[in-house]
């Protein structure tokens, strides 16, 4: 069985190596998908939790959530115990 780690800043489920972000060395960052995360550094540094939240929803909604309101309330709960964002919190 192949190995998934989650992505800590959006929870993407990453297993293929191209799903994996970079380091600033180029080796694969064990943390962060390659969406999230380039060359050592977050694709938008400035992105806030409230924005990461409104930017999923769509990508949840219908297949893990039936509306966007479900969604919005389980992803306030679910991305704080992500590695990127339990610090800000």
């Amino acid at each position: 069985m192949e190995n998934t780690n989650m992505c800590q800043s959006c929870g993407m489920p990453m297993s293929k190596p191209e799903e994996f972000g970079t380091e600033a060395n180029g080796s694969a960052s064990q943390v962060y998908c390659t969406y999230c995360y380039q060359n050592g550094k977050f694709e938008d540094e400035n992105l806030t939790l409230e924005a990461m939240i409104e930017q999923t929803i769509p990508y949840v909604v219908p297949s893990e959530f039936s509306d966007e309101e479900t969604a919005r309330k389980e992803l306030q709960a679910f991305f704080p115990t992500l590695k990127r964002w339990a610090k800000s919190y």
